[in-house]
């Protein structure tokens, strides 16, 4: 097992990992900009570095400068958590050359399944059904003629990376070029890349993805199906373990699919298959995330496996504990990505100070949180905040859970998304597992009052103004019937006494 491990990434998941290395009994370092200098990661940490200034490129992207600062504290192993450079081909093999172990897959297996170009190829010759499209990346001109070979609407992807960054949907052929443009110059910005590619776009399909993990022996399992149709500008936002249209036949044929494929791979860590999945129960494959996910805690919690230490044990060459006949599932997940973003806004970033804090807690609530109060939310990463996981016997009652957890956390001094999380979660339709990628564009796109609860706070306040008001009103009157005057101190407990 190693002695040491830095985590090349920041916020939640770095202390998440920072959390499995002390279980481990392993040293730990993080990795800081200039703007992180006073995050919650770098305090939990062992040690902490400054890799660069604010712009991520210049640190959590910047390769010499994190290499630089594991050569400095000794680390024998990266953890690249998610994001930044956690699917990044190059920055797996510079670490291999480097002599220290990348805590993912080997760069060979990102090449071939990170790009989602090359994954699809690799899925079509293993027999793994692919949505149409190309299966190559393709320039300005070839990605409007591919389009009105496959016909409207297409989806037009980054090649690399994930997140639905540098994804745009195009439903006119004049949409096409500003389209082009905009993913391209968004996957430069999110990845470093610009490739793109283009495929047929699918109405209202559920985003269903299979978690894999493979040893270095050649031992590959499946550990069940995550629903991920809850998105909003194609990024999660809600996602549960399990499926609630997944049978056990159909988690078997998608998992079965998701091992071939990674087998073909020569792929070893966790990793992620991701596929849609029609109204009849068609599943097509969508791409790879040669890492560790978000939502992997919906899949902790109800399979019983730790998969950050999971990766970390195959890293240091220790073979899979469990066989596929050992893995089981049991009971239903949710998690709910909280956001620092003004969902009556249409969910713009709200950066700033939290002023006041309250978390959630209780049976079944886990809460992966980067933040504390007194914090400041920097404008120059992404938004999410923190994770609520919540566990049940059940679908409903997971989703009671999550509820009951959303009233009672308190996030001041920015905007969240905890009011939106309370809307969904007590939404009909919701409730009825009846939600596909259209989902929240179908429920709640520009009605923002209908997860607004400032009307409700308008209310709560006129009625204590009202009662206040009333009651002074009753206590002026009785003493004026006694004729006399009462001290204040009389007058507030009589006051008091009124309200019992």
């Amino acid at each position: 097992m190693f002695g040491k491990i830095l985590i090349a990434n920041r916020g939640e998941i770095a202390i998440r990992v920072i959390r499995a290395c002390r279980e481990l009994g392993i040293a730990n370092v993080a990795v800081f900009s200039e703007a992180d200098r006073s995050s919650l990661h770098v305090r939990y940490a062992d040690e902490a570095y400054c890799v660069g200034p604010a712009p991520s490129p210049q640190s959590y992207l910047n390769m010499d400068a994190i290499l630089e600062a594991a050569r400095r504290c000794g680390a024998e192993a990266v953890h690249p958590g998610y994001g930044f450079l956690a699917e990044n081909a190059e920055f797996a093999r510079r670490c291999e050359a480097a002599g220290i172990v990348f805590v993912g897959p080997p760069s060979g297996a990102i090449r071939a399944l990170g790009s989602k170009t090359s994954g699809r190829r690799l899925a079509t010759s293993s027999g793994v059904p692919v949505v149409p499209g190309a299966i190559q990346d393709l320039s300005d001109v070839e990605v409007e003629v591919r389009a009105a070979e496959i016909g409207l609407p297409v989806v037009i992807k980054a090649a690399a990376g994930g997140g639905g960054k540098g994804m745009r949907v195009v439903r006119e052929r004049a949409d096409l070029p500003s389209a082009i443009r905009a993913a391209r110059s968004e996957a430069a910005s999110a990845f470093g890349d610009s490739a793109i590619y283009v495929e047929k776009y699918l109405s209202a399909p559920r985003h269903v993805e299979m978690q894999i993990l493979a040893d270095r022996q050649g031992h590959t399992i499946y550990l069940g199906e995550r629903e991920c149709s809850v998105q909003r500008r194609h990024q999660k936002v809600i996602e549960e373990a399990p499926s609630p249209i997944v049978d056990e036949s159909l988690r078997r044929r998608m998992g079965e699919a998701a091992v071939r494929l990674a087998r073909a791979a020569g792929y070893v860590n966790a990793g992620t298959m991701e596929f849609l999945v029609d109204a009849d129960r068609n599943f097509y494959f969508l791409e790879a995330n040669t890492r560790l996910q978000v939502e992997h805690p919906v899949t902790e919690m109800v399979t019983g496996l730790d998969l950050v230490k999971a990766q970390i044990r195959i890293a240091a060459g220790e073979p899979l504990p469990h066989g596929q006949e050992d893995v089981s599932i049991r009971g239903s997940a949710i998690e709910c990505r909280i956001y620092a973003e003004d969902p009556f806004q249409n969910f713009v970033p709200s950066p700033g100070r939290i002023t006041g804090l309250r978390e959630p807690g209780g049976g079944g609530v886990r809460l992966e949180s980067g933040v504390y109060e007194g914090y400041e939310v920097p404008v120059h990463y992404d938004p999410l905040i923190a994770k609520l996981i919540t566990w049940g016997r059940d679908r409903l009652e997971a989703a009671q859970r999550m509820r009951r957890a959303l009233m009672e956390y308190s996030i001041h001094g920015i905007k969240t998304t905890i009011p939106f999380h309370q809307r969904v979660m007590a939404d009909p339709e919701f409730l009825k597992g009846e939600i596909d990628t259209t989902y929240i564009d179908r429920r709640f796109a520009g009605r923002p009052h209908a997860w607004d609860e400032s009307g409700r706070d308008v209310a709560l306040v006129a009625a204590a103004l009202h009662a206040f008001v009333r009651d002074q009103a009753r206590l002026a009157t009785r003493s004026a019937q006694a004729g006399r005057a009462e001290s204040p101190w009389k007058l507030a407990a009589r006051q008091a006494a009124l309200r019992r």
